[in-house]
């Protein structure tokens, strides 16, 4: 079962722009700190959950998870498919960095649920009240 993994969309005003910048074509590289002890588990059909504006709104799969120097000037790139998928509406507080997120821990697709022309706002109220 894969992993994903969860990171704030620092900067971003919403969902558009990420779906926006996907449609270019060319995989978006995230550059991070530290790599993930369990990134084989990442990127055997893994995503990386996009949170906006302190919600989890859409997500993008993890094509490869690179290190990149070592010791002290290591770094991370993890490489996201130029798709991004819409999910249903899922508060989350803010954190610094990035988390591990289990499948079963992680929002449906928006494509799996039938939302008709309900409103991202909307739906977001209906979810954090319970009602959805």
């Amino acid at each position: 079962m894969p992993l994903h993994m969860i990171k704030l969309a620092v900067g971003v005003p919403d969902v558009e722009w990420l779906e926006e910048r996907a449609s270019q074509g060319v995989p978006l590289v995230v550059h991070t700190r530290m790599t993930p002890k369990r990134a084989p588990e990442m990127e055997d059909g893994g995503s990386l959950y996009w949170v906006v504006k302190g919600s989890i709104m859409a997500r993008q799969p993890i094509v490869d998870i690179t290190t990149l120097g070592e010791g002290r000037d290591s770094r991370c790139e993890i490489t996201l498919a130029p798709q991004v998928i819409r999910t249903s509406p899922t508060i989350r507080r803010a954190f610094q960095g990035w988390r591990y997120l289990e499948p079963k821990d992680a929002p449906v697709d928006l494509d799996v649920i039938d939302t008709g022309e309900t409103p991202p706002e909307l739906a977001s109220m209906l979810r954090e009240l319970g009602a959805w």
